[in-house]
């Protein structure tokens, strides 16, 4: 028999979302974010999906998760890779999802003790 806590000690945990906002450890985000499997949570300073650059992901990169669960906002829409080659060199993974199935899957590789980042965008 495992036993496993239901919420993981010191790290972050999405509780509720909508199409424009989310909730990580019970503090509300109106703007797109970072969250980190551990740590601070960050601003991610994008407003639209057709203004993502290579910077924003370098910002990604730069917080070493062994893996990121990007939500494109209300709708599936799937990044240049381009843009994201830095990661891919880095041998980190991306998977692209809406912003519901995003912060479900990253509650779920977070609770495992994974090293996972949620890059959520919420579009202004």
């Amino acid at each position: 028999m495992k036993f496993q806590l239901d919420e993981p000690q010191g790290g972050n945990s999405i509780s509720r979302h909508d199409g424009s906002r989310v909730w990580v450890n019970g503090r509300v985000h109106t703007s797109s974010l970072l969250v980190p499997w551990q740590g601070a949570v960050q601003a991610w300073n994008v407003s639209k999906f057709d203004a993502l650059e290579e910077a924003h992901f370098e910002q990604i990169l730069a917080l070493k998760p062994e893996l990121v669960v990007f939500g494109s906002g209300n709708k599936l829409r799937f990044a240049r890779p381009a843009l994201y080659r830095g990661l891919i060199e880095a041998r980190i993974g991306i998977e692209t999802m809406d912003l519901a199935a995003a912060c479900r899957t990253y509650n779920v590789l977070s609770s495992e003790g994974r090293s996972v980042l949620a890059a959520l965008l919420i579009e202004s």
